[in-house]
């Protein structure tokens, strides 16, 4: 019986990081806030929350003043900024540096278009952190896209600036480039930029070619994550034996019959020692010698 964990699967260097900074402020002071979930995954979010963290929302940050706040690799709008300065907060940010620079670019585009006459559209989830975040940067006037399915509602007799979300597919992202050249009007402008983070978007094609090697698959993931549900949707299409899973007392031994060789992998959002439980659960339900 073999039993592998993907390499590539776990914490991209955002989380990583947040969870860095948190670990350290809280063996400092024993106590930190952190505005939203510090990652999509309930299980690591709990192990930080007996560390101290607590997690709160930004309607509990208002009532917040002179505390030290963490924000997520996710990125804030100008709002929270704001916020803060007002109630003395001391803001600890870990805002993955590639969203940063990303809300940066958006900000900048949209402050040289004086007359806003511009569509600046973002390829990204409703209501997701990070693109909450990037429509803050055009006081709330980005226009969002889900798929390429929503393309259409854009005018394409008006000029379009395109952006995506740093964790969006990008083979979608090309659909969305393609549909728009074919339809803009030759007195529009359309300008595009790739923004997709390569560190999460290389994971697609490795999560297939894991995916094919082994007989089950279990995609060790939080309920929470949509990076995870991407990526999983890909694992079942290159093995439909794969498995989305919380927990490793999620894991169900009917899955394992007869199986020579059995994969475990996981988000951007999946802590390695909540792959590593798995891997010990299993060889539990199987009987396995370590």
């Amino acid at each position: 019986m073999k039993i592998e964990i993907d390499q590539g699967s776990g914490f991209c260097f955002g989380v990583t990081r947040a969870i860095g900074k948190a670990e350290e402020e809280l063996a400092a002071e024993g106590q930190l806030y952190c505005l939203g979930d510090i990652v999509h995954n309930g299980k690591e979010c709990n192990r930080l929350q007996q560390m101290g963290l607590v997690t709160i929302n930004h309607e509990q940050m208002k009532n917040i003043h002179n505390a030290k706040v963490l924000l997520r690799a996710h990125g804030e709008p100008p709002s929270t900024y704001a916020l803060a300065r007002e109630h003395a907060i001391n803001l600890i940010d870990a805002t993955c540096p590639v969203v940063l620079h990303l809300q940066e670019r958006i900000k900048k585009e949209y402050d040289a278009d004086t007359e806003h006459r511009k569509q600046i559209v973002i390829f990204g989830k409703n209501g997701h952190a990070e693109v909450l975040g990037l429509v803050g940067q055009t006081e709330e006037t980005a226009i969002i896209i889900e798929s390429a399915d929503e393309v259409r509602k854009l005018d394409f007799n008006r000029d379009i600036c395109l952006y995506s979300q740093t964790t969006m597919p990008l083979d979608e992202f090309r659909k969305i480039v393609e549909y728009v050249q074919q339809r803009i009007n030759s007195a529009a402008t359309f300008t595009y930029y790739d923004t997709i983070c390569r560190q999460v978007a290389n994971r697609m094609p490795n999560i297939r070619s894991f995916a094919i090697k082994h007989n089950v698959v279990l995609f060790v993931c939080g309920k929470k994550s949509s990076n995870g549900r991407v990526l999983f949707n890909e694992c079942r299409k290159a093995n439909p034996r794969s498995y989305m899973i919380d927990t490793a007392s999620e894991i169900d031994v009917c899955w394992l019959q007869g199986c020579e060789s059995i994969g475990i992998c996981g988000a951007t959002s999946t802590p390695k020692w909540l792959m590593e439980e798995c891997k010990v659960r299993i060889e539990q339900l199987l009987g396995c010698d370590e």
